[in-house]
């Protein structure tokens, strides 16, 4: 007999999602993705002027913020037909490289590693076994006994205070966790040291954008950072070498650290890698430009459809027609006016509410399509189109983590394993490995180009008479972001944004196609339907962003969450 678990909110994630679910059998028959917040934005930017647009749009969450910033002045940009300053390219090339590092730290320590990761059981370790799992993965000198031994006492002394912190009201001897001691113990010192190393990055890009999150130095036809290396108020020569020492200790912390221990935990579930893909079109755009307009990059993009990888077609440039003119979206099942696909240019943001409807209308977000496919977004789409083409980061990094996992797992895992949940957060600790190296390339072509003596930083925008669009995409840390504009006589007439948890969380279509989320969840065991794990981890390995929010709770812990499980007849 089927049962129907409802969790809401899931957790640990950015905005309000609901995840409802059919259990039978001990697996997931059907399942449903409902965004629980209106997003709103688009309204409230028409009328305004469009250089103000990414002042607005950073502010739709309190995470994904310089990614809107980004896909906004780009737009603009595109709409004009304007190019920027190699400098300006090359600053922006480093805060979205540094955002993404601080995110992808964030998403699998603090978001998701708990999901794997049982922290009590980290008591039962023998820390010389722990030191010699951590020092056959890396040399991290931080990988020592002492290290291990006062991370323990300090889980112990948290688990006798009887105040658990941020590892309360977890999943503990869940019969899902199957990490041996030693594992869980090297997992937990290493949550704590990540802490420390996102935070190097969010210092990095207040350095360059005067704060963070809502960057301030972002702006259509460039940037504000003003460049002169002789003065105290710019950027300057002693600022360029702090942000390279930091981003060069982020670096050593996701190769040494961050990458071998989704290798690891990859390798020691791999029963795993048989479980999420779900979706397995892939979409993702090209990035890190290294020219003013925006048609070389140092991170492919393109299309991947049903899982081949011999099917990759490129995007080639910001103005591709290939991704332009194949965006759609879909309302047939999301609380909006009306049962239309359209383009984002000509879309409209009316919202009609009506109760959660199994088969009509459960939520908030759009079901984006591409050439009337849904696509998977996200760092794994990334890497594998970059794979697929011969990228040779992607190839070196891919390469190396497969190795890895073969030999820890004692059987030969291929490209194939990465249409999984491990997949997904393997995809991206390989991604934030490649950014490490680009922002650090980056930097120096920086730091070459102002050798030059080109302190160039801003183009003027123009604003013709008349109607212009235009659209900016970024691959942000969860994947393919696009802002969509039409300019009337110097004035935004409409805007629409397709951010990717809209292409990952979205509902079905008009056709009854499931989103990722949805799609994912399909087959995925469920061990004990009062306490679905198996749920989160494998939502989790998409790192949702529904919008922004807050979540206030009392001291005592109420209305954290609502999981039920019900009998279906």
């Amino acid at each position: 007999m089927a049962q129907r678990i409802v969790v809401d909110p899931i957790t640990r994630i950015e905005g309000h999602l609901r995840i409802d679910a059919e259990v039978d059998g001990g697996k997931i028959t059907r399942a449903w993705s409902s965004g629980q917040m209106w997003r709103g934005i688009e309204v409230i930017l028409k009328g305004r002027d469009p250089r103000d647009a990414w002042l607005f749009t950073q502010r739709i969450c309190g995470v994904c913020t310089t990614v809107h910033a980004i896909a906004s002045v780009r737009a603009v940009e595109n709409a004009l037909g304007m190019e920027i300053p190699l400098n300006a390219q090359y600053i922006r090339n480093l805060v979205v490289a540094l955002h993404t590092l601080h995110d992808h730290i964030v998403h699998f320590y603090v978001l998701s590693a708990l999901d794997w990761v049982d922290v009590v059981s980290a008591l039962k370790a023998d820390i010389r076994k722990t030191v010699k799992l951590a020092e056959s993965l890396s040399d991290w000198p931080n990988n020592s006994y002492d290290r291990f031994k006062q991370v323990q006492q300090k889980v112990q002394a948290i688990v006798d205070s009887g105040q658990l912190g941020p590892f309360a009201n977890g999943y503990w001897g869940h019969p899902a966790m199957k990490l041996p001691p030693e594992a869980n113990l090297m997992a937990v010192s290493h949550y704590l040291e990540a802490l420390d190393y996102q935070r190097k990055a969010d210092q990095a890009i207040a350095i360059i954008s005067g704060k963070n999150p809502h960057i301030q130095n972002m702006c259509v036809g460039g940037v504000t950072a003003a460049i002169n290396p002789d003065n105290e108020a710019t950027l300057n020569v002693e600022r360029l070498y702090f942000v390279k020492q930091l981003t060069s200790e982020v670096r050593d912390f996701i190769q040494k650290v961050y990458l071998p221990d989704v290798i690891a935990i990859g390798a020691l579930y791999s029963d795993w890698l048989r479980y999420g893909s779900g979706v397995t079109n892939y979409l993702a755009v090209p990035d890190m430009p290294l020219d003013t307009r925006g048609t070389e990059f140092d991170l492919p993009g393109g299309t991947i459809m049903a899982g081949d990888l011999g099917s990759v077609k490129p995007f080639k440039s910001f103005d591709d027609p290939y991704f332009e003119k194949n965006v759609k979206e879909c309302i047939a099942r999301a609380w909006y006016d009306g049962n239309w696909t359209r383009h984002p240019y000509e879309e409209e943001t009316v919202p009609a509410y009506t109760d959660f409807q199994d088969d009509g209308k459960y939520s908030w977000i759009k079901a984006p399509r591409f050439m009337g496919e849904p696509m998977q977004v996200g760092p794994l789409a990334q890497v594998l189109t970059g794979y697929a083409q011969g990228h040779e980061l992607c190839k070196k990094y891919v390469d190396y983590a497969l190795d890895q996992v073969s030999s820890i797992a004692r059987t030969r895992v291929d490209s194939s394993a990465l249409h999984s949940t491990p997949g997904r957060h393997l995809g991206r600790a390989i991604r934030a490995a490649i950014l490490a190296d680009l922002a650090l390339k980056h930097w120096q072509l920086l730091v070459d180009n102002i050798a030059k003596g080109d302190l160039e930083i801003f183009n003027p925008p123009v604003f013709p008479r008349g109607q212009q669009q235009g659209f900016g995409f970024h691959e942000a840390p969860r994947g393919t972001l696009s802002h969509w504009i039409v300019i009337e006589d110097g004035k935004i007439k409409n805007y629409q944004c397709v951010v990717p948890s809209t292409w990952n969380a979205g509902p079905r279509d008009d056709k009854g196609k499931e989103g990722p989320y949805e799609a994912s969840l399909l087959e995925n065991p469920v061990a004990d339907p009062e306490r679905p794990l198996e749920v989160l981890r494998t939502v989790h390995s998409f790192d949702p962003c529904i919008a922004c929010a807050v979540h206030m709770v009392t001291p005592a812990g109420n209305e954290l969450s609502s999981v039920q499980a019900m009998k279906l007849g």
